[in-house]
């Protein structure tokens, strides 16, 4: 049985619909990732899920619990929830006060608080800064704090909106390592909502995609962004090779499907019908100079059109009969004298291709 499990949770604000039928479980110690746009709705549906807000329709349980209507049932559950905000709010008084402020209210002897404190300001980073005031604190050690605070009272669930959102790269990375740590080191469900896609793909073991509040696909990190069920799914974890194309043959699981001027043959379990999208990653792609022996059933020779340094890498495109956009190390690209203008091979098996059907 899940911990927490919502069922068919609409939303709706003045009658204009925020969030759409949303179906999702959250297990028992796990770290599930919310990600989408700016506006899709993450921020209302951790809300909600946190019972601060009420849903238009739909239902939530907590532990086998109903707790959509029962006041008694919501405060028994959220006394076992803890909820970190975008821009978490500190009080003007020491770190040390700001991270104890909930077994206060809990009326937690002294001395027991005094360690959960010391506990959880290590855990964050943040036993250094425990006599100063938190006003004074940066917006990433203000975060932390904020963590350390919510996770003080030992929570089954610990929500994180957007918890390195407006952050500099140095506060995110530190902000990162405290929930990779609070991962692995406590037994809490982790609900993050998050824009930033490599953000949920490196911490979450299990990631749903929102998008104009409807659901969109929900499973691990390598199916979300290797395996987008649609369009939309593909288009906005950035899949670069979205290829449209029609299924000209079909023998048992292997597809040959007409792109462009040229046929690519791909692999699938799944019913397609005649008009498909084919998705290649561009780390899949091999680029050679010369037409070599390769077991891969997918050989095209192209014309490189662009050529983008990415950090250690380099984005290639090339024209192929459709455009082909792969990844090289920087090394590989000198090696091979890469250059716009310049004739090249592109290879990858039929394995390395996901296939969808594409909408009417």
């Amino acid at each position: 049985m899940a911990l927490l499990q919502a069922s068919q949770l609409s939303k709706e604000y003045d009658g204009r619909p925020i969030l759409r039928n949303i179906t999702v479980a959250i297990e028992k110690g796990e770290a599930f990732g919310l990600i989408g746009p700016t506006g899709s709705g993450k921020s209302t549906l951790i809300g909600i899920l946190d019972l601060l807000e009420a849903p238009t329709s739909g239902s939530i349980h907590f532990d086998g619990t109903d707790v959509t209507h029962n006041k008694h049932a919501q405060l028994v559950a959220r006394r076992r929830m803890s909820y970190v905000q975008q821009k978490p709010v500190v009080f003007n008084m020491n770190v040390c006060e700001n991270v104890a402020y909930g077994l206060r209210l809990r009326r937690r002897k002294n001395k027991f608080a005094r360690q959960k404190v010391e506990e959880m300001l290590e855990l964050v980073g943040m036993s250094d800064y425990a006599s100063r005031n938190a006003k004074t604190l940066s917006g990433g050690e203000t975060q932390r704090v904020a963590i350390a605070r919510a996770l003080v009272t030992d929570p089954e669930v610990l929500f994180l909106d957007e918890p390195t959102a407006n952050l500099d790269p140095l506060s995110v990375s530190k902000v990162e390592q405290v929930i990779r740590s609070i991962i692995s080191e406590k037994k809490v469900a982790i609900v993050m909502a998050t824009h930033d896609m490599v953000q949920g793909q490196q911490l979450a073991t299990r990631i749903a995609v929102l998008l104009d509040g409807e659901l969109m696909q929900v499973g691990s990190p390598g199916e979300i962004f290797s395996a987008p069920e649609n369009e939309k799914v593909a288009e906005f974890v950035g899949i670069r090779n979205m290829l449209p194309g029609k299924v000209v043959e079909h023998e048992d699981n292997l597809l040959t499907i007409e792109v462009g001027s040229g046929q690519i043959q791909a692999v699938s379990e799944n019913s397609m019908t005649e008009e498909v999208y084919v998705m290649v990653r561009p780390e899949d792609i091999t680029f050679t100079i010369d037409r070599t022996v390769s077991s891969a059933r997918n050989l095209f020779h192209g014309v490189i059109k662009k050529l983008t340094p990415l950090g250690p890498l380099v984005r290639i495109e090339i024209d192929c009969g459709f455009p082909l956009h792969g990844l090289v190390t920087r090394s590989a690209a000198s090696d091979l004298e890469l250059a716009i203008g310049k004739n090249v091979y592109a290879s990858f098996k039929a394995t390395a291709t996901h296939v969808i059907n594409r909408c009417p």
